[in-house]
């Protein structure tokens, strides 16, 4: 498969690209969850958008109000959507149990450290009497956000060094090598083990793609009878 092979499948502003079937097929899993709950179910998505929602066919679903965090955001209210600014590391503005659901897709991949990632991690289970966060799995080959395969296990100054001579998935080339290196330091794969120690009660489900673990999902607290 070409560099512009791996583009097109990863595309997930197109209906027809792998990613945005594989995307789909992970939402269904969580509708069938959440359809376990009572209503009206209090979602909140760390790190989500608004489109996001609207293309699930979410925005304006009955019974269910959604509240999007992210930095740097715009506040929007748009039916049962409500978009806010927020921290994934820091959301103190909410109660403990305020939400029915923690829904997290691609965030916690992205905050440099483990020790960002079990921030995050706390606050999800804090803020929510159930959740769901899936991330793309350390030991898949294709690495989903630079699409150069194993970049995750090559040596930092090799993946900086090829971010600022080529475009690698959807960044690049970056002139200055600081940023470059803030580029590269952002993205942190998760293992399962990882997971499992972040979020010990959960169930992990493994989503699977040519027979490879290609992604993770951590999820808790939907089963009505342990309420």
């Amino acid at each position: 498969m070409s560099i512009l092979d791996l583009r097109r499948a990863a595309d997930v502003s197109s209906p027809t690209s792998l990613a945005n079937k594989l995307r789909g097929r992970r939402f269904a899993l969580f509708a069938s969850l959440v359809d376990q709950l009572p209503r009206p179910v209090r979602i909140i998505d760390i790190g989500g958008t608004l489109s996001y929602w609207q293309q699930r066919g979410w925005g304006g679903k009955e019974g269910v109000q959604i509240t999007v965090v992210n930095l740097d955001a715009e506040e929007v209210i748009s039916g049962n959507v409500t978009v806010k600014s927020g921290n994934a590391l820091d959301l103190s503005e909410y109660a403990d149990g305020e939400f029915d659901v923690a829904y997290s897709y691609s965030v916690i991949e992205h905050l440099f450290s483990l020790e960002n990632q079990a921030r995050m991690a706390t606050e999800v289970q804090r803020i929510a009497k159930a959740f769901w966060v899936q991330t793309p799995n350390y030991w898949f080959p294709i690495e989903p956000h630079f699409h150069v395969p194993g970049w995750q296990w090559l040596p930092r100054r090799v993946t900086v060094a090829m971010l600022m001579r080529f475009r690698c998935g959807w960044r690049g080339p970056v002139r200055k090598r600081e940023d470059a290196e803030a580029l590269v330091d952002e993205v942190r794969l998760m293992t399962a083990k990882e997971l499992r120690r972040l979020y010990p009660d959960a169930t992990l489900w493994r989503e699977k793609f040519l027979g490879l673990n290609k992604s993770l999902v951590m999820y808790s607290g939907f089963d009505p009878e342990q309420k």
